[in-house]
Order: structure tokens, then sequence, then C-alpha cells
């Protein structure tokens, strides 16, 4: 089988460990072997961008966007073919994976405008006759390091930024699902982009990832994982005094008062706890339901859970795919256990499910008579493992939702503008809807949370602009 190598100073490099990249729908499937790197090679990546960084920081506004919107092109020309191959890795049904690629390509296309419009200032000193301008420029080297859940649309928010305002950027994409990145690895090659300006270097995170989040020549870092390695990352950047931006996750409430459309409230229930197998950091892994209409929407919920078809990614009509790993859904399972063990009670699901072809298959599953001091309540499980927490009225509804370390996305189901209006205000949280699903958002806004979901300048949209550049004032006198 062939080797997708590393990609450092504009070559190919296929020297290192390869991986089997395994398919989660059916374990028979090698997606294909992937070359993993080592500090060295990591070392020699952040050389290239460094020194490619003197002459790409100073490219024009038009260069820029000719590469970003060529790649964004390429894209969304091949997103059936691309988003073959990342539910084919990652285990995403077809259908979003394929929208998962198209977004990737829309965000290269926003970014390549981006490119044109980065922002600056001209205004008069205090002081007569001096003029004062108020510019951005790029930071330098960027070490961009995604997760396995979003394999082609988060390293796309994250390379499209740091490249259109000026950046040289060194990716490490999640062991689990290097496929997609790869990829966009190799429409990149291809792009026009000089040599160093991109590099790609797969491998592990305690090799590859503690390698750029130490180097010295990295000027920001942009994370996306776990809260224990976002600590680890935040740690080594301030201890050099690097920029660093991170995602690091949600135990998101979907809030459903008694006066909610019981057909909207389940639809985004269903959808934001168990779609894209409930990996998604902004799931609705809790339901906070009033007393009023608890009971009809868990009968409903549970209803709609049982003509939900997990199997194949690939296969027709499934609805939720595999779990993404052995050790992902050994997660999964573990705290089902925990859940039981706390008292919660197993409404549904639950049960690890047999297919034609052997698989990470799991059945959602959803707990009632819980509490908000439950494990599975408070901890990120990243799975299609919701609970139920029933409430008495709004006010508590509201309470419970923001009693959480998480503050990422926040949601209510509501027929009343009253209610929607204070939740919008006071739910703590980067995100809020109303009506709709906790998980879902556009590329082209602000993306990220407060607590201990997010650390950072915002993600995608104009406000991307902060991470990736620093600002300059400069004082002329006649």
């Amino acid at each position: 089988m062939t080797v997708h190598g590393n990609y450092v100073a504009g070559e190919w490099i296929a020297a290192g460990t390869p991986r089997d990249n395994v398919n989660p729908s059916d374990l028979s499937d090698v997606v294909g072997a992937y070359a993993y790197g080592d500090k060295a090679l990591a070392e020699a990546a952040v050389a290239a961008a460094k020194a490619a960084f003197p002459a790409w920081s100073v490219s024009t506004p038009q260069q820029r966007f000719d590469v970003l919107d060529a790649v964004g092109t390429e894209i969304l020309a091949r997103k059936e073919e691309l988003g073959r191959l990342l539910s084919r890795e990652e285990g995403k049904t077809l259908p979003e994976g394929i929208g998962e690629a198209a977004r990737a390509g829309y965000i290269f296309k926003f970014f390549a405008g981006e490119a044109l419009r980065v922002p600056g200032e001209t205004m008069a000193s205090t002081r007569p006759g001096i003029g004062v301008e108020v510019t951005r420029e790029p930071i330098g080297v960027v070490a961009i390091i995604s997760p396995w859940n979003f394999p082609s649309a988060t390293p796309a928010w994250k390379i499209a930024p740091a490249l259109a305002f000026g950046n040289c950027v060194v990716a490490k994409p999640a062991d689990a699902a290097p496929g997609s990145a790869w990829a966009l690895a190799e429409i990149l090659s291809r792009s026009g982009l000089p040599a160093g300006v991109f590099n790609l270097v797969m491998g592990r995170g305690s090799v590859v990832g503690e390698a750029l989040i130490t180097h010295s020549d990295v000027a920001g870092v942009s994370f996306t994982g776990s809260v224990a390695t976002g600590g680890r990352v935040a740690e080594a950047c301030a201890r050099r005094g690097a920029k660093f931006q991170l995602e690091m996750g949600g135990k998101n409430p979907l809030v459903v008062l008694d006066d909610a459309d019981l057909s909207t409230a389940v639809s985004c229930a269903v959808n934001g706890a168990f779609f894209s197998t409930g990996q998604r950091c902004t799931a609705s892994s809790r339901l906070v339901v009033t007393e009023g209409i608890h009971d009809r929407f868990v009968d409903a919920v549970i209803e709609r859970m049982k003509a939900l078809k997990v199997d194949d990614a690939l296969t027709p009509g499934t609805d939720i795919g595999p779990v993404v790993d052995e050790g992902q859904l050994a997660q999964d399972m573990e705290y089902i256990d925990i859940g039981k063990k706390e008292g919660a009670r197993l409404a549904w699901g639950g049960q690890r499910l047999n297919r034609a072809k052997e698989g990470y298959y799991l059945q959602p599953a959803l707990f009632t008579e819980t509490t908000n001091a439950m494990r599975i309540s408070r901890e990120e499980i990243f799975g299609p493992v919701a609970n139920v927490i029933r409430v008495k009225d709004y006010d508590e509804a509201l309470a419970v939702a923001n009693d959480t370390p998480f503050g990422l996305s926040s949601g209510i189901c509501t027929g009343s503008l009253k209610y929607a209006s204070h939740f919008k205000r006071h739910a703590q949280a980067g995100m809020v809807m109303v009506n709709l699903p906790t998980a879902g958002v556009d590329y082209h806004v602000p993306f990220g949370g407060r607590k201990g979901s997010s650390y950072g300048s915002r993600e995608q949209g104009r406000y991307a602009v902060d991470f990736y550049t620093t600002v300059k004032t400069a004082y002329t006198a006649p």
C-alpha cells in the first residue's frame, strides 16, 4: 500500500513510521497508510515555515486571494469524493461528510475575500501635524493542531485565515483521521504557495504536537481538542510568550419549556445529541426540560430514537454512523455504566450493535431521572449519550443550563419571545440557539465559547483576524 507522506518545505516525505487509517464502519477496510513524523521532522517544518515567512508576509492580497480561492474551488468541485473519504475514515454519514467537505471549500473562499479586506485605520494624532496609521501584520509561524471529529472543516477554518493574513503554517492533524487533512494538504501543495508556507506533519500529539507547542520559532498555536491537552498547550505557550487559541469542548444544554412546539423540540434534541454520533463539541448532551412537557418530550424522543438507523456511514439511509475508534467506544460505554451506577435511568439504547461489517457501532443512549450533579451531566462524554434533567420552570432551567464548567453552545426551545430574548442575554455560552439544535453553525460568523470551552480570540468569520495578526501603530511627521 502506498504510504501517504508528510509535506515539508514543498516536498513530500514518505519517511516515518506508517500507520493504517482504518474505517470504523468496516474494520477490514484500510483507508490508507499515513507516515508518522517525529520531532526532527516537526522542527524541519518549523524551519521551512520560518524561512518562507519574510516573503510570504509581504505578499500581495491578490496573491493570497488567488491561492485560497483556487483551493476552495477545487474542494467544492471534489466535495463528493472528499466527503466519501471523510465518512470512510471518521464515521460521519455520507451526507454529513459531503456537507463538511463543502463547508471547507466555502471557508477557503470566504478567507480568500478576507485577504483583500484586512482592516486598518488612519487618524490624526493629538499632536499637530502628525499622522497615525494602525495596521495589522501576520504573527509568523503558526502551528495548527486539529481534531478528528471535523477532519476537513476544522483544519480549513484554521489554515485558511492563517494563510490569508500572511502567516506560514505547520499543521498536525489528529491521529484517528489524517486522511482528510492529507487530502487538503495535497490540494494546497498544487495551489501556487511558495515552498515552506504550508507544511503538514502527521504523528503523535506527544511527539509532533509537543515539538510544535514548545518550539521557540512558533509564534502562535491554534488548538482544538481535549481540556487536558489544551491546558498543556496554554502552559507551554505562556511560558515562552507565544499566542494561543484553544477550543476544548462543551457540556451543552438544550432547554425545553412547556410552551415549546413538541415536534421542534424533539428534532432539535435528537439532531443535536445524536447526529454525527454525538461526536461534536456542540452536541446537546444535557436536555433540561420543564415538568409540564417532560413526559411527553421523553416519550417522543425515544420514539424518534427507535426510528434512527445506525449503520455503515456510506450506506444510503444511515442516520448515525459508528464511533470513530475502539478507544472512544470504550469511553462511551464507560460513561453509560457510570450513569447507571449514579442512579440515572437508562430509558433507551446504550448497547453495542452488530452490523453486516464489523465496526464500532453504538446505539444512541438516553438517560432520565438525572441531576445536574451527576458525572454524566458534568463531564463531556463525546458520544451519542444524552441525559434529561427535569426542572420546575424557566428560572430553574436557566440556572441548570449555566451550572457547568463549560460554555460553548446553549439552546432553548420555546414559543415565548420573552423567554427566548432573556435566554439569549443570560445564557453563559459563546453561542446561543433558539428553536435550533445546539450543533450546527455557519462558517462566516465567529465560533467559540466561554469558561472551560474556549480561550483566546474567536475562530471563523472576520473575527479570525484577531488571532492571526498583530497590531502596529505608526506615527508620521512631515
